[in-house]
């Protein structure tokens, strides 16, 4: 499951472009209705035409309320930037786009808004090469730029195929076994007691499992789970998920708290963190100034250790020790961001590289920047696991390349992952592997990615046509749109462990099975007594078909209970079988058989025993030699 979160100025129009996607206005608080404007973070969600859910975040775009949308902004797959085509570029609008760059939200779509206000499409045209020339250089660089109005629904499915194709490739949120769901709703419900709303990351919840909520370490058992409204017993990364909690009050619990495992996660005051100083700050940054950090869900005061400098300048990266007001739960890699509290503006952002240094550090050390630096790139196992996530299916050759490690730090990495679970090989090798190999792996997370795409599509097909035993391999790799051998390789990992199965050019789930209603069996009965009536001068393929319609009668092909020989000749398979048996006999008395002895041997036309006859030879049971056919194995 994905979520997308909208991002730009003020009464650009991002609530009522969402409406008109979703169907619901994402404003709930009755301030927001009156004014106009979204003040909170508000929630709807769409469904795709592949049938994918998808989430969407409504932020704020007043600059009143920026750090609502902070709130909001970090968990998410994509961003949907809206410009209103009346305005273009606002001061919002390269504010956002300063705070997703921060934050490496990995693509998205940008929709100019009520272009039926609009009547001088020259303006338009330079509406969009303003943008482009603000997305040069950032995350948004590239991205389709589609033109619409809520209002009449002009552009709107143009902008539903660029979402879909924006999230298509995109691997799933990995699932790393430690959950975490930090907080922007919290509420009470009546009869259900404390629900808390997030974006969940890192693993799986379920109903039953014994939580805490971070800082505090409040204790409580999930009671229910709901994404989009509708009941899970497992929430899954990368959802919105609601989570109804008992054992925990109301008033204990706010937003930025992290709802996870009982000890998965330590909270923590001080972060060592990689930072960047936006080029457009108002001013330089220095030693020991206040901020305000934005981590998660999560808004914290926060003092600036400035490392290794006296003073960062805008357009500058160095390193910050930050001391928290108070504590919070994070973890290395996570993205933030820094504001001034006043006047109000954000500063930067970057990444969080230790959370959990061991002391306060002299911030001209010999050697902390290097130690530092080191830390940025992370242990081997990480390394080779980040690249692994970014080349989502790949090479062992090229994952190690893309990690740049050292083969023996390599080969131990390729191990740990391996044996933890996080590595799988798509391919195998007699011999082992080795680092120089081109055999596909992946992560856990892709894998399951695609298993479950490749196992969707499968069974929406038996759920489409109810009499076909299952789905032609070509129009389900057609479907999946995979390359040949990554497509092969999780179809063979699938069939291995059983999940789905395959005969002949069919995959199907090894549980499906053809069930006909009564009128159908009826009607299969009367057919089948028509071929018992002349096994050897059946029905033609054509008198079949329109005897029970061509589903049924494929339906009786994949089940075996017929066997077509060519386009117009099929045989009661039992019937098919006994020619067979009664071919072999013949042949045991003599080497050579014309069709005419043949024809002769079953009482038949001449029609029947030729389709009969060159199905055999095709299956490679005859050989044709003149007026004359043989065995192939006599000799």
């Amino acid at each position: 499951m994905r979520v997308i979160g909208t991002a730009g100025h003020v009464d650009h129009g991002k609530s009522t472009l969402v409406e008109a996607l979703t169907g619901t206005h994402p404003d709930r608080l009755k301030e927001e209705r009156e004014r106009e404007m979204t003040i909170d973070l508000g929630f709807a969600w769409m469904t795709l035409p592949s049938g994918e859910e998808v989430g969407i975040v409504d932020v704020p775009g007043h600059r009143d309320f920026i750090e609502n949308m902070l709130s909001g902004v970090g968990g998410i797959d994509a961003a949907l930037f809206v410009v209103a085509a009346d305005e273009g570029v606002m001061p919002q609008t390269r504010e956002h786009l300063a705070i997703l760059d921060l934050l490496q939200i990995q693509g998205g779509i940008v929709a100019l808004t009520k272009i039926d206000l609009i009547e001088d499409q020259d303006w338009l045209d330079l509406v969009e090469d303003d943008l482009r020339h603000l997305f040069s250089g950032t995350i948004l660089a590239g991205s389709p730029i589609i033109r619409v109005s809520a209002r009449t629904k002009d552009g709107l499915p143009a902008l539903i195929d660029a979402l879909v194709e924006c999230l298509q490739d995109r691997p799933a949120r990995p699932d790393l076994g430690r959950p975490r769901l930090p907080i922007d709703r919290v509420f009470s419900v009546a009869g259900f007691g404390t629900v808390v709303t997030g974006t969940l990351s890192d693993g799986r919840l379920r109903v039953g499992d014994d939580v805490e909520i971070l800082p505090e370490r409040l204790r409580g058992r999930i009671r229910g789970l709901q994404t989009h409204k509708r009941k899970e017993d497992v929430a899954i990364p990368g959802g919105r998920t609601a989570v109804n909690i008992s054992g925990v009050n109301l008033d204990d619990i706010q937003r930025g708290d992290v709802v996870a495992h009982v000890s998965d996660y330590q909270p923590t005051q001080r972060i060592d963190v990689r930072f960047q100083l936006l080029s457009d700050a108002s001013q330089s940054l220095g030693h020991n100034v206040e901020v305000k950090l934005f981590i998660g869900a999560a808004e914290i005061p926060a003092r600036v250790r400035l490392l290794g400098k006296d003073m960062l300048n805008p357009g500058e990266e160095g390193w910050l020790q930050l001391e928290l007001k108070q504590a919070v739960a994070t973890i290395r890699g996570d993205r933030y961001i820094l504001r001034r509290p006043s006047p109000g503006e954000t500063l930067g952002g970057g990444i969080v590289v230790d959370p959990h240094p061991k002391g306060r550090h002299k911030r001209f050390a010999i050697g902390l920047i290097d130690q530092l630096e080191s830390l940025a790139v992370g242990t081997p196992d990480e390394v080779m696991l980040q690249a692994v996530l970014a080349l989502g299916a790949a090479s062992v050759r090229d994952v190690v390349t893309r990690s740049s490690l050292e083969v023996e730090q390599a080969n131990q990495a390729v191990k740990d992952l391996t044996g933890a679970g996080h590595l799988i090989w798509l391919e195998e090798k007699e011999g082992g592997i080795s680092l120089e190999s081109d055999l596909l792996v992946t992560s856990r997370t892709y894998y399951e990615q695609l298993a479950n795409k490749m196992v969707n599509e499968v069974s929406s097909y038996h759920r489409t046509f109810r009499l076909r035993r299952g789905i032609p391999r070509e129009e389900l790799k057609s479907r999946l749109r995979l390359p040949t051998r990554l497509f092969n390789a999780v179809l063979r990992r699938l069939t291995k462990e059983g999940t789905l199965s395959e005969a002949g050019p069919l995959i199907f789930e090894p549980n499906h099975q053809i069930r006909f209603s009564p009128s159908q069996e009826k009607a299969v009965q009367e057919l089948l007594a028509k071929f018992a009536a002349a096994p050897n001068s059946p029905p033609g393929v054509k008198e079949a078909q329109l005897e029970v319609g061509e589903e049924l009668y494929n339906a009786l092909i994949d089940l075996g209970l017929l066997t077509q020989v060519s386009n117009e000749v099929v045989f009661r398979t039992q019937d098919y079988e006994q020619m067979m048996s009664e071919l072999q006999s013949l042949y045991k008395k003599q080497d050579l058989l014309t069709a005419a002895q043949v024809r002769d041997h079953f009482n038949t036309s001449r029609k029947y025993v030729l389709a009969f006859l060159e199905h055999l030879d095709q299956q490679g049971v005859t050989v044709r030699e003149g007026d004359f056919r043989r065995l192939r194995t006599k000799r």
